[in-house]
């Protein structure tokens, strides 16, 4: 894949990742759905093999899963033409999530920790929980249908109802189901 991208494409990218950086409630994965709007449906950057590849690649590696978007924007640089605006890419990404939402975590850290009895900040706290939910479930959606959802991964769909189900009412160990599930794949039955 090739792309050409003028000064202001760049800043666009910046700039767009500034903005999902005080948006993202819960990390910077739970703003994955739009990164996708953007980076793959809108601007055509990326494919959705690379947008997948740089989330699964990121979240296997040891580090922090922020990673992605290094991956993201090291992607748009490459397509752009190479090593040297594969680096530029990254770094615009990196930079443009990590700097304001590391700033106003910092304030607000400081701030939140000298008035935590509260009852505002109590209920902010409760309040914000739901909505994390809410946009990690968006991502999984994205990630897991590839912008289609198809009904003959019915068993898969199943296995995921269930694995949510067993997590949230049982004490059962989470590695435990994803052995479950990978001993399921390997055998051919998902």
């Amino acid at each position: 894949m090739s792309i050409t991208l003028s000064g202001a494409d760049w800043l666009h990218l910046f700039l767009h990742y500034v903005s999902l950086s005080l948006l993202a409630v819960g990390g910077a994965i739970t703003t994955a759905p739009d990164m996708h709007r953007y980076l793959v449906d809108q601007q055509h950057w990326l494919t959705d093999a690379q947008f997948s590849a740089s989330i699964a690649i990121a979240q296997a590696a040891p580090g922090p899963n922020v990673l992605f978007i290094a991956l993201f924007g090291w992607h748009v640089g490459l397509n752009a033409g190479g090593l040297g605006t594969g680096l530029l890419g990254m770094a615009m990404s990196l930079v443009g999530i990590l700097l304001p939402s590391t700033t106003l975590t910092w304030l607000a850290a400081r701030w939140g920790q000298r008035n935590r009895e509260l009852r505002a900040v109590r209920a902010f706290k409760q309040g914000m929980a739901p909505i994390v939910v809410a946009l990690l479930v968006a991502t999984s959606w994205i990630l897991a249908t590839g912008n289609q959802a198809r009904l003959q991964d019915w068993p898969l769909w199943l296995l995921t109802a269930a694995s949510a189900l067993l997590v949230w009412r049982t004490r059962i160990h989470l590695l435990w189901l994803l052995g479950a599930g990978a001993l399921l794949g390997a055998l051919g039955w998902l």
